[in-house]
């Protein structure tokens, strides 16, 4: 097992939607000189996916090996086919990731990019339009959509590069030999949060080979450390019972929690959180809905020292089943800076008060229940029974 590998001197920017995202990752695209590793769950075929294929086409064609990396199943067979056929046309090497679901169920849910080894981005935005739904192109959103990224600059670009590296020699031809040594390097040992020095970050990944509950533990080890104050932003809140009882834990004691949900995109994944809130809302945890537009951002911030941004949500498939990456960042200002991003998103939000979902009418309540009945079933099949 290796530890979870902090490292320090990391210059890492906070980037708001893809506004502040995409320019960012285009302009280091076309900056390469050497190689690009880029891997998302979306690759969409609008104008911002157009703007991200052609950079990277405009990369491989002045010789710089460029590897991409999409889901399948998010991205779609259709658009996969196409993307890699206009891809491979300039050069650009491309690999789907579990096609036809040959590997079981996993999805590759993370989003991430290195350029030359000396910058790299990871986050929750997918490579589509801000102004439209992930679901539907037809769909614009009211607003731009809620999302975060980073930009990482520092020693922690060769730990996302070895990361990457390694995905993509598991999704081709590779040696037995090759494969015992990437499982034996890939193992993450949390050992804590660290508590000396500032602007220290760390990769967390999630797999189903040796980091089965990698990130979860980095949420555990948190909220379990927390002394004042846990904002935590996602937009499918359905958490396993040890996420659940750190944050009912942490509000008990003390701990100011607030939890910003994205609302209205299925009405499902409504359903289900719903079913959580009442012991939520009992332990004095705050729950805040955003309706403003699509929260896509998963994200979090304690006591103002502990931050993650990343791809993961809180639900079974992000936890317990599909592939993701965060980044943990000990460094106060941009904790701070991150917190006063999901406080404004806070504040266009509506709370959740106990006195009135108290006196949700009792069909309602039983549509949550059902709906959380069923997805615990699905998980709970899914996961073989491990979805703790």
């Amino acid at each position: 097992m290796r530890h979870l590998k902090y490292s320090i001197d990391n210059e890492i920017a906070l980037l708001h939607c893809g506004a502040e995202f995409f320019p960012a990752l285009i302009a280091a695209i076309d900056a390469a000189r050497t190689e690009i590793y880029l891997e998302t769950y979306i690759f969409s075929l609008d104008d911002t996916g157009a703007q991200v294929r052609d950079a990277l086409q405009r990369a491989a064609r002045r010789g710089v090996q460029v590897c991409v990396i999409t889901d399948w199943l998010g991205t779609g067979r259709k658009v996969s086919g196409i993307l890699k056929r206009e891809l491979r046309e300039a050069g650009v090497h491309h690999r789907s990731f579990n096609p036809w679901f040959k590997r079981g169920v996993a999805r590759s849910h993370r989003k991430l990019c290195v350029v030359d080894r000396q910058i790299a981005f990871v986050g929750g935005l997918n490579i589509n339009d801000d102004f439209y739904s992930d679901d539907s192109l037809h769909v614009r959103l009211p607003e731009r959509r809620w999302d975060f990224g980073i930009s990482i600059v520092g020693p922690l670009v060769q730990d996302v590069f070895e990361e990457m590296q390694a995905q993509w020699q598991r999704l081709g031809p590779l040696k037995l030999r090759t494969r015992w040594k990437n499982f034996q390097k890939g193992r993450i040992r949390h050992t804590g949060v660290p508590t000396h020095g500032s602007a220290m970050a760390a990769l967390v990944v999630r797999d189903n080979l040796r980091n089965r509950r990698t990130i979860q533990r980095a949420y555990l080890q948190a909220l379990g450390q927390a002394h004042h104050s846990a904002y935590l932003a996602n937009p499918y809140f359905a958490p396993g019972r040890k996420l659940r009882r750190a944050l009912e834990q942490a509000a008990v004691r003390g701990v100011r929690v607030t939890l910003l949900l994205g609302v209205g995109q299925f009405a499902m994944q409504d359903a289900v959180a719903n079913w959580f809130y009442p012991k939520l809302l009992k332990c004095g945890v705050r729950i805040v809905e955003y309706r403003k537009t699509q929260l896509h951002g998963k994200v979090a911030v304690v006591d103002d020292e502990w931050a993650t941004v990343g791809s993961s949500n809180y639900d079974g498939l992000s936890l317990f089943v599909n592939q993701e990456a965060n980044v943990v960042i000990n460094d106060d200002a941009f904790a701070r800076s991150l917190r006063e991003q999901i406080q404004r998103g806070v504040a266009d939000g509506t709370e959740v008060l106990a006195a009135e979902f108290a006196h949700t009418p009792w069909y309602r309540r039983a549509r949550h229940a059902v709906a959380f009945f069923v997805y615990r079933s699905v998980i709970h099949v899914i996961t073989l029974g491990k979805d703790a």
